[in-house]
């Protein structure tokens, strides 16, 4: 946003520049347009992004054809699984606080398990988001993880204002 828009932005109570901008991220196209509006939008030693990776609540599920595993096997694949989903995590997070601290910007890693809206509202809760940002919604086909977010209860659950890239 421009110094010119910047009070319009304060008369809408929108807090300018933001000191917290939660950004929802991946690792999707979607993601990385959300990224790079924050990026745009965040001010180096004002702003700190909160990047909030999920884990959607889906993977739990994950326990392989039970009549062919007895618990022992079970128990091993779900470590396997979320260990694989852990490392993925971090994998993502590092590349973008490197994103991040190319900019000059500082970030906050968070990870969270669970329903992505869900997750995001508390997020911006506990973390004092001043502007949440997030990607578009994943056209059907392209790839990433089989999750969508509830734009309806993000929408009502958030306290900030929530900015959607293109």
């Amino acid at each position: 946003m421009s110094e010119v828009a910047a009070p319009q932005a304060r008369a809408a109570g929108l807090a300018w520049p933001p000191r917290a901008l939660l950004l929802a991220h991946h690792g999707t196209a979607g993601a990385e347009r959300a990224l790079d509006l924050a990026l745009s939008l965040a001010v180096p030693g004002t702003t700190r992004i909160l990047h909030l990776y999920i884990v959607p609540d889906f993977w739990a599920g994950m326990q392989g054809d039970d009549w062919l595993n007895n618990a022992w096997t079970r128990d091993a694949f779900a470590e396997h699984v979320e260990g694989q989903l852990a490392q993925e995590a971090r994998e993502r997070m590092g590349a973008l606080a490197a994103r991040c601290t190319a900019a000059g910007v500082d970030s906050t890693p968070i990870l969270r398990y669970g329903k992505p809206a869900e997750c995001l509202v508390a997020a911006a809760r506990e973390g004092g988001a001043d502007l949440v940002v997030i990607g578009p919604p994943r056209p059907k086909g392209e790839p990433g993880l089989r999750s969508r977010m509830d734009l309806e209860s993000l929408a009502r659950g958030l306290a900030a204002p929530l900015l959607i890239a293109r």
